[in-house]
């Protein structure tokens, strides 16, 4: 799904006069460590209610707007009430992709990823009126592997993790902070970042989707080793631990793509589980 990282002019449902003051169209919101977009229904939520958010990191080489612009992914969110944000990665110094992310564990930190998603849901939480237990962080490609590092590093940035198509590289940490509510998604041809990973020259080699997932069941507390829920729906298989001492989920999707071609309902499916997972939570977290 090319498009997905294509630049363009069409945006995802702007938002009224407060919102369109930065993030959309135009100049992205500024935060002290960098800047991010925005797409925001057009209706406002219930009175007294806030609206839910999705953090959604881009991959290598893309940028915040891009990834807005990708309607075909991420649509279904902003019909659904939820703003949608787009943070922009940093320019790496002699990186032929451009902008990315800085979090890889034997590498220089060009910032600190985790303060700057921080600051990024600090303003639009005040900016798009956005419930902050009620985020959902995710991420494409690098962008996923940095979804991966922020939910070990802090948990409860977001309130569960929809990665798609990247994970923690090698060496994986031996530890997380605490359990999580997780969704991984991948495709069965992934050859960018195969599910098993691959080495990228010298000094940094992706790591295995398996192996991450064993340590999210173990930092779960997830009784077995054998998913107790299976299910095939449409163009996706799911794989999911439920039986954990934490009260959270691990699942892993998977799609017959590739990298760049994840199945359009993807947002859908994703939405629901997350919406799920809030469901499922005791009132008190």
């Amino acid at each position: 799904m090319a498009r997905l990282f294509l630049f363009s002019t069409l945006f995802l449902g702007l938002a009224g006069s407060a919102a369109q003051a930065c993030g959309l169209q135009g100049e992205p919101c500024k935060v002290p460590l960098g800047d991010y977009h925005a797409a925001a229904p057009t209706v406002a939520p219930p009175p007294a209610e806030k609206r839910p958010a999705v953090l959604f990191f881009h991959g290598a080489g893309g940028g915040g707007d891009a990834i807005l612009a990708a309607d075909s992914v991420l649509r279904p969110f902003v019909e659904a009430g939820y703003v949608v944000l787009g943070p922009n990665g940093l320019v790496m110094p002699n990186s032929r992709y451009g902008r990315g992310w800085s979090f890889l564990p034997d590498a220089p930190q060009q910032r600190d990823e985790l303060a700057f998603a921080q600051q990024v849901l600090g303003d639009a939480v005040a900016r798009f009126d956005i419930d902050r237990k009620r985020v959902l962080v995710g991420g494409f490609s690098i962008g996923a592997s940095l979804t991966w590092y922020l939910a070990c590093r802090q948990p409860d940035l977001g309130a569960a993790y929809a990665p798609l198509a990247g994970n923690f590289w090698r060496p994986q940490p031996e530890k997380c902070a605490g359990p999580v509510d997780i969704l991984q998604t991948h495709g069965w041809r992934d050859e960018v970042f195969p599910l098993e990973g691959r080495q990228l020259g010298p000094k940094h080699a992706q790591g295995d989707v398996f192996e991450g997932l064993q340590l999210w069941r173990a930092t779960d507390g997830c009784k077995t080793t054998r998913p107790d829920a299976i299910e095939v729906s449409g163009p996706v298989w799911q794989r999911s631990w439920t039986n954990c001492e934490s009260g959270r989920q691990v699942s892993l999707m998977l799609h017959a793509g590739g990298h760049e071609d994840p199945p359009k309902e993807w947002a859908e499916l994703a939405r629901r589980w997350f919406e799920a997972r809030l469901k499922a939570r005791p009132a008190a977290n």
